[in-house]
């Protein structure tokens, strides 16, 4: 009886792979965002996904307009090089930089209405760039359509408007495709309007669909890479700076601002966005401003320089560089101009902010606390400073160095540490004391 049942289950096994099929395990991929870093790295991590999913298809979600040739040029490769089928199923569009995307894979489908082609490289203004950019993304699209078994021809027509294909691209226009036109012409092989039915067009019944998931490492890189959190690291970053400059050896607020600062430039640099030489220009504005401000008196060139420098390593960060004929690559003229805009505007309202509050705490109860004053109490036989320093309250003086809003004033021939209570004090203008708390005289332009 158990050999026949054994016998039984094993014919009902075979019958049942024989008439269905083994199924198949199906990847799905959505690229549905500008071509990018970010995109490089989810075709990284969603081809690593389909690997431990043991997918035995690859299917590309596209809808893009495109976007940055060196991106789409990783992820055109990862698709050649794949040693599982990858299938693109545009789902609406794959301008420029899709369309390499889409040219590399094994097979392409596309929705009623889905367009494929004008692959010309333009800047951020939309204008086309130099011709040496445009004569390498005419040899990528050749090869990736040698490589993917489709007219080298075609795909070259949808960069150049000089290429003749009669019937085809006849009309001295960059190449786009619609559906129909695609699958006439052999650059595409059916269409789709849902995943499903692509895998119908493709004769495969029986299978099992798996969604690519951002890992949580790539969640955090797109989180801090986003513009309104890259503005609020700027503001900590500043803010830190500051304190530090009012209360040297103050753990916590530069302790923050490293912090930041690491948060702000360690995912752009795994991005491309940061360079080496663009993180070298903010620590250079670090080191000019400290020299700035704790060795050379006044404020000149080295502190202003400092400033430019802190501000352009935090802007050429933000953004991503193009080649240039320059030692180093630059960036695009009006992504540029973004970047500082979210830059300054961070600065001024972290500096803005810093200022309130500074004032605030020199005054408040948490301060006296933790001055010396408060911490070595007289009921216990101490005297933590000398209160000589009140009859000076409504004389007046000068700044003897520069107020910032620390410094030094003269009064009566005897020099003193003081506090401007509100803004800076310019080396050599009158002031007047109006109070002596902490420790400390404030004092106000006379």
């Amino acid at each position: 009886m158990k050999i026949t049942l054994s016998v039984l289950v094993s014919f009902l096994l075979l019958t049942s792979s024989l008439m269905f099929g083994q199924k198949k395990n199906i990847f799905v991929l959505p690229i549905k965002e500008e071509i990018g870093p970010a995109s490089a790295r989810h075709i990284e991590e969603g081809f690593m996904q389909a690997k431990q999913f043991k997918a035995d298809y690859i299917i590309l979600h596209i809808n893009t307009y495109g976007g940055a040739v060196d991106a789409a040029d990783k992820m055109r490769t990862a698709i050649l090089n794949s040693k599982v089928p990858v299938f693109a199923f545009i789902d609406n569009n794959a301008a420029s930089a899709g369309a390499l995307i889409s040219i590399a894979c094994d097979s392409i489908y596309m929705a009623p209405g889905g367009n494929i082609g004008a692959a010309t490289v333009v800047d951020q203004n939309g204008a086309l760039t130099p011709e040496k950019y445009q004569s390498y993304m005419r040899s990528m699209l050749r090869s990736t359509a040698e490589k993917s078994g489709r007219d080298p021809r075609i795909a070259e027509a949808m960069n150049d408007p000089r290429v003749y294909i009669p019937g085809v691209n006849d009309s001295g226009k960059v190449l786009t495709f619609t559906t129909s036109e695609a699958i006439k012409n052999n650059y595409c092989e059916g269409e789709a309007k849902t995943v499903e039915e692509v895998l119908k067009l493709a004769h495969i019944d029986n299978f099992e669909i798996e969604e690519y998931k951002i890992s949580g490492v790539g969640t955090v890189i797109d989180w801090l890479i986003n513009p309104f959190i890259s503005g609020i690291l700027i503001m900590i970053i500043i803010a830190g700076i500051y304190y530090e400059f009012q209360a040297p050896g103050t753990i916590f607020p530069i302790a923050a601002s490293i912090v930041a600062a690491l948060l702000y430039f360690a995912p752009h640099y795994l991005e491309g966005l940061a360079e080496n030489w663009e993180i070298l220009v903010f620590l250079a504005g670090l080191i000019l401003l400290a020299v700035e401000v704790f060795v050379i008196p006044g404020f000149g060139v080295a502190g202003v320089a400092g400033i430019l420098f802190i501000v352009l390593g935090l802007t050429l960060s933000l953004v991503k560089s193009v080649p240039s004929d320059l030692p180093v690559n630059l960036p695009d003229g009006n992504a540029f101009v973004n970047a500082l805009f979210i830059v300054i505007a961070s600065m001024i309202v972290s500096i803005g902010l810093s200022f309130y509050l500074w004032g605030r705490f020199i005054k408040s109860s948490v301060f006296k606390k933790v001055s010396v004053q408060s911490a070595i109490s007289n009921e216990k036989g101490f005297v933590g400073v000398d209160m000589s320093e009140k009859v000076l309250i409504g004389k007046q003086g000068i700044a003897s160095t520069l107020l910032r809003p620390s410094g030094k004033v003269e009064i009566e021939g005897g020099i003193y540490d003081a506090t401007a209570e509100t803004g800076f004090i310019e080396k050599g203008e009158n002031i007047f004391v109006v109070k002596y708390e902490t420790a400390q005289l404030f004092v106000r332009k006379a």
